[in-house]
């Protein structure tokens, strides 16, 4: 029962992800007071997403140290340069160019590990380059903010640590303690219950953080209507050269899997934070509108990661 339910959702994320953000939008007050739950619902995911990893798989990370460096090279160098360029050619505005190279230089997003989990990519290594990432933004972030506008930014690393402890490490370890110590029926057992806990939490957190983008979509302008499609161009690039650039260094779909999700998502949450405290609310509207489209790529690019494995017949077992 459990597992044709999964199944089904696996099948509707495509359109199941889009609708969850038009009713965030439509039902933006419900949204906004559903916020505090995000934290919990992260530590669930996160949890279930462990349970199908053990302390010896995060190990072989070690064995992909290139394929980190090169990830985290891609979110910090690579895109805030192209998103410096695009918003260049279509706004003569300093404050939108700001915002647009702030949108894709903060972390990679903490729900990429559940794609990576959904689409069956590498889970250890994809957990890594989240907790690496995040790790490092405190020094990567300002040191970008200061190159985009002559000023460093500083940065509560306490919160964000603290955040990252709760949402991912403390449930990440608790979750391969489960699976290293608990019995194998038992762990299958978890594994099938949390699995379509997981797809309908993520379409939680999708009409949750919608409600955010509500009040700027009431009022569009010709301006907002640019700023939403550079953010799309944007977005759309990051995953698609992502696919394009797994394609031609790695030839399992695991590790392309991972690079595409850990590579063409953000931590939006963080930089909204961020860009809102320390800038002006011209700023904001690159990194806010990053919300409308992170999550329906993510679903539509798990599907593109079907039809590419199926085309190429890549290999699909994880390294444990």
């Amino acid at each position: 029962m459990l597992t044709t339910f999964n199944s089904y959702l696996q099948k509707l994320m495509p359109i199941l992800t889009p609708l969850s953000l038009i009713l965030g939008v439509l039902f933006e007050e419900i949204g906004g007071q559903m916020r505090f739950l995000i934290p919990w619902i992260f530590a669930i995911m996160t949890f279930a997403g462990s349970l199908s990893i053990n302390f010896q798989g995060l190990r072989s990370v070690k064995k992909h140290p290139g394929f980190i460096l090169l990830t985290i090279a891609f979110l910090h160098i690579f895109m805030p340069i192209w998103a410096y360029i695009l918003s260049m050619v279509v706004f003569d505005d300093h404050l939108l160019m700001v915002g647009f190279i702030l949108s894709v230089a903060v972390p990679t997003g903490v729900t990429s590990f559940i794609w990576v989990s959904i689409c069956k990519g590498n889970l250890p290594l994809g957990l890594s380059i989240i907790l690496i990432d995040t790790v490092l933004s405190p020094v990567i972030f300002p040191l970008l903010s200061k190159i985009a506008v002559g000023r460093s930014i500083p940065i509560d690393t306490t919160s964000i640590m603290l955040d990252l402890l709760w949402m991912i490490v403390i449930p990440s370890i608790i979750g391969m303690l489960v699976n290293e110590k608990g019995n194998a029926h038992f762990v299958a057992k978890l594994n099938r219950v949390f699995a379509p806990f997981q797809k309908i939490s993520l379409f939680l957190i999708v009409f949750i953080n919608s409600s955010v983008i509500a009040p700027y979509l009431k009022h569009i302008t010709w301006e907002i209507f640019e700023i939403i499609l550079l953010v799309l161009v944007i977005s759309l690039s990051g995953y698609t050269l992502c696919l394009i650039i797994g394609h031609f260094l790695w030839k399992k779909i695991d590790l392309i899997t991972t690079f595409v999700f850990t590579g063409g998502m953000r931590n939006i949450a963080v930089g909204v934070v961020i860009a809102g405290t320390y800038f002006p609310s011209k700023v904001v509207l690159p990194v806010v509108f990053g919300m409308l489209f992170q999550q329906i790529l993510a679903s539509q690019f798990s599907k593109a990661l079907e039809k590419y494995q199926e085309r190429f017949h890549l290999e699909t077992a994880n390294e444990k």
